[in-house]
């Protein structure tokens, strides 16, 4: 069975017809270095809109509310609007002046003819996320264990004890603009093709949209990934009532190895 899967996997026509579909019939627009802004952009928002109609409903979807993590937390008005101006905000004075400077300044991207396998794809979106959760595990606890960095650039984001969607980016501009810089040059560092590229940014956002969602559902990433191994919504949740506790963005075993690692728990 092994040789059969790693053959299947293996196969570069597998994704070749999609990506010669996307290189011959938008070939301007994934060139331009825009593109990769308004994937993780548009994915950001179309990622939290199921979340936040879940917090919106409420006890009026009782078959939701049994997932939520902290059930006594419900979202308010306030709350929402607060991470919202702060994503505006962000988005209209950081990203978008970023976005208009790659566009000024960085010269269009060529397009490979050949598309990755799907065994490349898939150990390449792992490899830049692996990459990303160290990096952010070291930036995060030093922001956590020096006051300096915590009050000035961190602390917004701990606002609420009880993650929901849009809370993901509500972050103060040093953080956004270091996590945007991670994701836009690990998958360089690998050499990932642009495809891997895209596909590892909208994962990125998915999980981390994800691990602040306040619902563990039976197709939570860490769910499906056994062992432990995935940290997860459950698991972040947890870092935002202790917040010295958890600071990976994904996976578990740097928390493990350095002793942070603190499972949920209802009581």
């Amino acid at each position: 069975i092994a040789p059969i899967w790693t053959n299947y996997l293996g196969e570069t026509s597998l994704l070749q017809p999609f990506w010669d579909s996307l290189r011959l019939n938008y070939r301007d627009y994934l060139r331009s270095p825009l593109f990769p802004v308004a994937v993780t952009v548009s994915s950001y928002f179309i990622f939290c809109i199921p979340y936040l109609v879940c917090d919106i409903m409420g006890d009026r979807w009782p078959w939701v509310q049994q997932f939520k993590i902290q059930p006594n937390h419900r979202l308010t008005a306030s709350a929402l609007l607060h991470c919202a101006g702060v994503t505006l905000y962000n988005h209209v004075f950081l990203v978008l002046p970023a976005s208009i400077a790659q566009w000024l300044w960085r010269p269009s991207v060529d397009l490979p003819d050949q598309a990755p396998t799907l065994l490349e794809l898939i150990v390449g979106v792992i490899g830049n996320l692996l990459l990303f959760d160290f990096q952010y595990f070291i930036w995060h606890l030093l922001h956590h264990r020096i006051r300096w960095l915590y009050v000035t650039f961190h602390a917004i984001h701990h606002k609420y004890s009880s993650p929901f969607a849009l809370a993901t980016q509500c972050l103060g501009g040093w953080e956004l603009i270091t996590v945007g810089f991670w994701t836009t040059v690990n998958p360089l560092i690998l050499r990932s093709h642009l495809l891997t590229t895209w596909a590892f940014m909208i994962v990125h956002v998915y999980v981390s949209v994800e691990d602040h969602c306040g619902y563990d559902f039976p197709w939570s990433t860490s769910r499906l990934i056994p062992l432990g191994i995935y940290g997860g919504p459950s698991k972040h949740d947890v870092h935002h009532q202790k917040p010295n506790t958890n600071f990976a963005p994904h996976f578990s075993h740097w928390d493990k190895i350095f002793g942070t690692h603190a499972e949920f728990s209802f009581c």
